[in-house]
């Protein structure tokens, strides 16, 4: 009876690995559009966030991560800190190079980044 209750506790896993990994996504996963606010004449309009920890925006990729109500993103081998507020399908920036809060709404879910495109290299511990 053992084996049989375990096999079927497998197979269920199996059946909803796919599922259970897209539950885990990081909130901010997903392709982001500028809503509100003004970013530099180059800065990005349309963001791809990904669970890779990559983010991409015109010929720009680079790495990401969230630390409390922070966002570091990795520019140039150093880390650039932003107050983040997220909210469903709204994300809220401030701080870092940004002269005031932009507002970026979700369009829908992250492209898949290309294979010849590698996430950049994590600059170590940024300093908060």
């Amino acid at each position: 009876m053992g084996k049989v209750v375990a096999i079927g506790l497998l197979c269920g896993a199996l059946i909803a690995g796919p599922a259970a990994s897209q539950d885990r996504d990081p909130p901010i996963a997903g392709t982001w559009q500028l809503e509100r606010g003004k970013v530099k004449t180059d800065g990005p309009r349309r963001v791809v966030i990904r669970a890779d920890s990559s983010a991409s925006w015109g010929k720009e990729t680079v790495r990401w991560r969230l630390v409390d109500d922070k966002i570091m993103i990795a520019l140039g081998g150093e880390w650039e800190i932003y107050k983040i507020k997220i909210r469903r399908d709204r994300i809220a920036l401030s701080g870092g190079d940004l002269q005031e809060e932009i507002t970026l709404r979700r369009i829908g879910p992250p492209t898949a980044r290309p294979d010849s495109i590698p996430v950049p290299p994590d600059p170590g511990e940024p300093s908060r």
